[in-house]
């Protein structure tokens, strides 16, 4: 094996230093060692002792094992919003770990992903995933606590499972001290500091994070979020950019910036995006197509379109296929046909009531459910799911995602007439920046209220046309 090693000044393009490899394949983890050790020379780097045993440390002495892991990390960095990729990271941490059972990086990585599916619980399976995720983090801990990627797992298992933010907190502060380089402790904490609705500090997280390891499309991609979390939309899509500039044509990061100009309110804009998507595209960018056909008030076409994903696609899970019974319902409705909304509606019910039976503390399959109630004309249902969907997933207790289930709310609100109480909670999310639940990322917005056919019950109550003039800042 050739390795070939070249020092670059980025600054002025100017190349300090180079250097040739010749080594046979038989131990990877010592040629790594040696080149940056050699790197660290010419740098003059003065490495910690830490940082030398990082260096010199083995992972695994079982090649097919480290390859496993390393195919896990790569479906992992593409997964996004995909459970199936998710799903084969998982699949191959798992055959990493039963190759070298003494294996604590993958096994802190298995406890990682596991703790992250137990997290969103989209299927029913998901459940376990937390116990799961338990003992995998427990294997690594009695292989090497003191690795910091057993710590970084712990952590997210203190976010993830527990929902203990202050402990999570603790422990990613513990990774930066012993790392301080490190960008992920820092994104992590970014993350926490949403939720607890310490905006400021996350973001500031965020750009510590991006100095540290600049050409991080995930990090990129979690501080664009945050921007747009907070409604600064030109932020925003300066790093959605940058992310498209170093990973052209992701599909998710292409659908947050179509999620920005519609709550700008650029459907023209938008739509340059959404030509080539169909039904079978496999990306949360799909719904920006039936959405922008929502706002255009073309609901035939809209029908059509998810008509088709629900025949086609291939979906992983039965939530996925469920909510989308649910949004054709939707326009179902909205189109007039409020007999075929309801036969829809029901079918969506049926999956939704059982998700719900067996998982009562998922608020995202009570807030799905509640939609369903909706569409089949059965309010006091609709109105106690969705309630009780918020009381799951109060914004005290989470100011990132809490406030979207008060948009679920307002919606089923909306339907029902109680127009008061939906624009008393329209009034309160336009100046609380949250993760959005009815538009992708963004948060609701005045062109939002303006565009979107299901506020129309509204239009005519004062305080709403109020609302939907307000300038967005």
């Amino acid at each position: 094996m050739r390795v070939n090693v070249q020092l670059i000044k980025a600054a002025n393009d100017s190349h300090l230093w180079a250097d040739t490899f010749d080594r046979k394949l038989t131990d990877i983890f010592s040629v790594e060692s040696e080149v940056a050790k050699a790197i660290a020379d010419q740098l003059r780097a003065k490495l910690t002792g830490q940082e030398e045993q990082v260096i010199a440390a083995k992972p695994t002495n079982n090649s097919e094992a480290y390859d496993a892991y390393l195919r896990g990390l790569a479906f992992e960095a593409r997964s996004g919003y995909s459970k199936d990729l998710k799903a084969k990271a998982i699949g191959f941490y798992e055959r990493a770990v039963q190759l070298d059972p003494k294996f604590a990086l993958a096994w802190a990585r298995l406890s990682r992903m596991d703790a992250l599916l137990y997290f969103f619980r989209v299927d029913p399976t998901d459940a376990a995933r937390g116990d799961a995720a338990k003992r995998a983090l427990e294997n690594a801990q009695k292989l090497q606590p003191n690795l910091p990627e057993t710590q970084l797992a712990l952590g997210y298992y203190q976010y993830y499972v527990l929902r203990d933010y202050r402990l999570a907190e603790t422990t990613f502060d513990g990774v930066i001290k012993r790392l301080p380089g490190s960008s992920e402790a820092r994104r992590a904490l970014g993350i926490i500091a949403r939720r607890e609705g310490k905006w400021g500090e996350s973001i500031a997280y965020f750009e510590q994070a991006l100095a540290l390891d600049p050409r991080n499309v995930e990090l990129v991609d979690f501080a664009a979020d945050t921007y747009a979390e907070l409604r600064q939309f030109p932020a925003a899509l300066k790093l959605y950019d940058r992310a498209l500039d170093i990973m052209p044509d992701v599909l998710d990061t292409i659908g947050a910036k179509v999620s920005i100009y519609v709550a700008q309110g650029d459907l023209q804009e938008a739509a340059k995006f959404l030509s080539a998507i169909n039904a079978q595209t496999p990306s949360g960018i799909f719904y920006s197509k039936p959405r922008q056909l929502q706002f255009e008030r073309n609901y035939g076409e809209a029908i059509r379109l998810l008509q088709a994903r629900l025949a086609q696609f291939h979906y992983d899970s039965q939530f996925d296929a469920a909510c989308d019974e649910v949004y054709l319902a939707f326009m179902q409705r909205l189109a007039g046909d409020s007999a075929g909304a309801k036969v829809t509606a029901e079918q969506a019910r049926n999956t939704l009531e059982q998700l719900f039976r067996d998982q009562p503390d998922n608020e995202s399959f009570a807030a799905a459910l509640s939609q369903a109630f909706a569409m089949m004309g059965e309010k006091d249902s609709a109105l106690r799911v969705a309630e009780r969907a918020v009381m799951l997933r109060p914004t005290v207790k989470d100011q990132l995602e809490g406030p979207g289930f008060e948009e679920n709310l307002a919606l089923i609100q909306t339907i029902f007439g109680e127009n008061s109480q939906a624009i008393s909670t329209i009034t309160r999310l336009l100046h609380t920046p949250y993760q959005g639940w009815l538009y992708g990322v963004a948060p609701i917005t005045p062109a939002l209220l303006r565009l979107d056919p299901i506020w129309d019950p509204l239009r005519s109550d004062p305080a709403f046309q109020k609302l939907c003039e307000e300038k967005q800042k």
